[in-house]
């Protein structure tokens, strides 16, 4: 089931969308690089990491300042057209 619980700004939405089309960006390539190459993936695992954790701080912040309406088996998704945040749920 998918509910519209609320919506962010269009910049608050444009830095969620950098951080999103990144994150995927760097799954790929880890799906291409190899540990060979030490440094490189070494670099790939510290920017995923620090990545993902600027994602869910997102999130977090948002959360805090919209209080969207959540649940423990739900998450939330973002229309990066509209900026409108949706509750998704298995129900």
């Amino acid at each position: 089931m998918k509910k519209e619980v609320g919506c962010v700004s269009m910049e608050e939405r444009d830095e969620i969308q950098t951080l999103f089309e990144r994150r995927n960006g760097l799954n790929e390539l880890a799906k291409i690089l190899t540990p060979d190459n030490d440094e490189l993936y070494e670099r790939l695992v510290k920017d995923m990491g620090e990545t993902s954790s600027k994602f869910q701080n997102w999130w977090d912040r948002m959360y805090e300042k919209y209080q969207w309406e959540s649940t423990d088996d739900g998450n939330w998704e973002i229309d990066f057209n509209d900026g409108k945040i949706y509750l998704v749920t298995a129900k």
